[in-house]
């Protein structure tokens, strides 16, 4: 009967579904705040909104979805986060539990994470991030893969075509058994990236009549030069389940990235003359043991990581582009080894005991030669180190009564030879209505993050009496959810306020070179907030919206580094006050319209906030729409994108001369062979 139902078109199914529908009885389902959760202020993203496009990476998902500011280059460039005014360093990653920051740089880049190989991610805000790792003093992200819900063969192929010689292509190979399940994903993007802009940083030109008489002037239309890029991501997941209760799981990822350095819009010489590059490889490998006794779970992580990174800049002597001398070459190698062990213990629905303790061990090596053009010579820096990172964490959850919760949870961390103090972090929440699951929310945290092996080490600057910094951090917040027959609707508001001493800044010196010194104290606050709401309209139309608004003071109270040290009292470079982003999709039957629209507010680019010095990145407005067609059929399901960004065609940067592209478009298409029944379609 299933079968010939899958069989046929989908108009008749749709009336075939009207025919068999009848009114059953209503259930109440009484649910319960779990005790993981207790006081944590945290975002997850559904499945859905990271398989939106294969053109995303895991920065448009946050950007989207979260209150994280996300300072772009554009797509197939740097992508960092900051998260409640902090640095890009300040948010601890994680991939399968292994953590993904550079141990040279201490941050992310999230251009290189599609969010198409992803299958869970959250944000962990301010103190919940202590549960995750230490050193988030902004919060942490985890990102993880878990088994497809697929019985036996499957296969989901994605072909993707847009503005700029784009092009992406995914393909998704499963099996699914009752002990075993096998994924293998490929995903390949590449783009010559050569967007036009109107380029208001270079000097107006002049406008001419007929006679040859100057008539007026205008800005130049420019192109974006040397940013195209090719990424190839490959993701071998393996997952096999014992009778007797165990799962072992493997996941390895390797990607390779070859990406040209888009030139500044002030930059006016020759495209032909200068060529800067970056390249990396990196494979990331996770073996996974877990098994659940009664009340006790317990599991077991081991990885390894290798990256080389390559950047190179040439440039041409003679001006005639077919002399290329190589001014910089930079290669960096790492290799990371990763173990993990956790384990978990519940006493009946009041009581939950965790632990873990967890080990990486980095090597790096750094070679930087530059050529001095003078006399033809070279010199060779960099360093060779290697460094121990162990961190310890327990906690306790108690819930005294259905409507309180508190938690507390203590994590330790050694780098090298030295340990960071103790890292406390209390929770607590209270029910204050229950039908609308209002709930209070509150927690503190005091945190570390120790210095990055650039900061100690880099040839020549390296600081290695670099003290780590420190923070203290308070949360409190409301959220409520409430639910009818055809509605459901959720909205929270938090309020923040963050102490970060011993910031940890490069600053440069009467040498020539940059050292990172411990000067700055910052003070971060501001609220976020955030709604959702999901009405089911009937006759087979739903609506989805989310909106999300936040207002960030991040303001420096350090000492003066000098008599004319201007930026003491004023916001952070790069960091908006206030930023906000909405998302509505609307669906019928088969059909799905997804308006996208998201601001931030200017952005200061000097410490002093001294628009007299440089200009800041003005304020934007931004628009994407994308329409959407499922094709259901006998042999296989079709589906159909349609996406315009920037759809009111605004001119915009999100860093200073860096234009991003105009309105531009992409079209997808994927194929989801049916090869028998009880498949699951993505």
């Amino acid at each position: 009967m299933a079968a010939a139902w899958l069989l046929l078109p989908s108009a008749a199914r749709a009336q075939h579904d009207a025919m068999r529908t009848v009114d059953i009885e209503g259930v109440e389902i009484v649910g319960y705040r779990p005790l993981k959760d207790i006081g944590i202020q945290s975002t997850k993203m559904d499945s859905l909104t990271l398989k939106e496009s294969i053109s995303l990476s895991v920065a448009d998902i946050l950007t989207q979805n979260t209150p994280i500011f996300i300072k772009s280059y554009g797509r197939g460039t740097m992508a960092t986060a900051s998260m409640r005014g902090t640095a890009p360093s300040h948010t601890k990653v994680t991939w399968n539990g292994m953590t993904l920051n550079s141990p040279m740089l201490g941050m992310v880049d999230f251009s290189y994470i599609p969010a198409y190989l992803i299958d869970d991610a959250a944000l962990y805000h301010g103190a919940g991030s202590v549960g995750v790792s230490g050193g988030g003093l902004g919060g942490a992200v985890t990102l993880s893969n878990r088994p497809a819900d697929d019985d036996g063969f499957s296969l989901r192929y994605i072909q993707g075509i847009g503005s700029f010689s784009t092009y992406d292509e995914f393909l998704r190979l499963g099996y699914g058994s009752r002990r075993w399940q096998l994924s293998t994903r490929v995903l390949y993007s590449s783009s010559d990236n050569d967007f036009r802009y109107t380029n208001y940083h270079k000097i107006k030109q002049p406008v001419y009549d007929g006679e040859g008489n100057i008539v007026g002037s205008k800005y130049v239309e420019d192109r974006n030069r040397s940013g195209d890029f090719a990424d190839l991501h490959i993701l071998q997941e393996a997952y096999f389940n014992t009778d007797s209760g165990h799962r072992i799981g493997l996941a390895a990822w390797y990607m390779s990235s070859d990406r040209g350095v888009p030139k500044i819009s002030t930059d006016y010489r020759d495209d032909n003359l200068t060529r800067t590059r970056q390249q990396e490889n990196t494979l990331r490998a996770v073996v996974s043991w877990q098994t659940i006794r009664g009340s006790l779970k317990v599991g077991a992580r081991a990885g390894y990581t290798y990256t080389d990174m390559l950047y190179t800049y040439r440039y041409d002597l003679t001006g005639s582009g077919q002399e290329m001398v190589e001014g910089i070459h930079s290669q960096s190698y790492v290799n990371s080894l990763f173990a993990k062990a956790d384990a978990e213990y519940t006493i009946g629905d009041k009581w939950l005991f965790s632990a873990d303790v967890g080990l990486n061990q980095h090597f790096v090596r750094s070679a930087d030669r530059s050529i001095i053009v003078q006399d033809g010579s070279s010199a060779v820096v960099g360093y060779d180190q290697a460094r121990a990172e162990v961190s310890a964490c327990v906690s306790v959850k108690y819930r005294p009564t259905k409507r309180v919760g508190l938690a507390a949870t203590l994590r330790d961390d050694l780098y090298g030879d030295r340990f960071t103090p103790p890292i406390p972090a209390l929770f607590v929440d209270v029910l204050l209505w229950h039908k609308g699951e209002l709930l209070l929310k509150g927690s503190v945290t005091r945190n570390y993050r120790y210095p990055t092996l650039n900061d100690l080490y880099f040839m020549p600057g390296g600081n290695p009496d670099l003290r780590p910094e420190q923070g203290i951090s308070y949360d409190a917040g409301l959220s409520t959810h409430l639910r009818s027959e055809r509605v459901d609707f959720s909205a929270a508001a938090t309020w923040f306020d963050s102490y970060i001493d011993d910031w940890i800044l490069w600053r440069a010196t009467a040498k020539g070179f940059w050292t990172p010194l411990n000067i700055k104290r910052v003070h971060s606050y501001g609220v976020e907030l955030r709604a959702s709401i999901d009405v089911d309209l009937g006759r087979r139309w739903s609506l989805q919206a989310n909106a999300l608004y936040t207002v960030t003071h991040a303001v420096n109270h350090g000492d003066p580094v000098s008599v004319n040290d201007a930026s003491i009292g004023k916001q952070l470079p790069y960091i908006p006050v206030c930023s906000g982003s909405a998302t509505v999709r609307l669906n019928w039957r088969y059909w799905s319209i997804i308006y996208k629209w998201n601001h931030y507010s200017e952005r200061y680019t000097t410490s002093s906030n001294d628009l007299r010095l440089s200009d800041p990145v003005m304020p934007y407005y931004m628009s994407d729409l994308s329409l959407e067609r499922r094709i259901v059929l006998r042999p296989m399901d079709l589906s159909l994108r349609f996406d315009v960004h920037n759809l009111l065609d605004e001119e915009y940067e999100t860093v200073l001369s860096h234009p991003m592209p105009r309105i531009n478009f992409g079209f997808y298409i994927g194929i989801t062979p049916k090869f028998g029944r009880g498949r699951r379609a993505e």
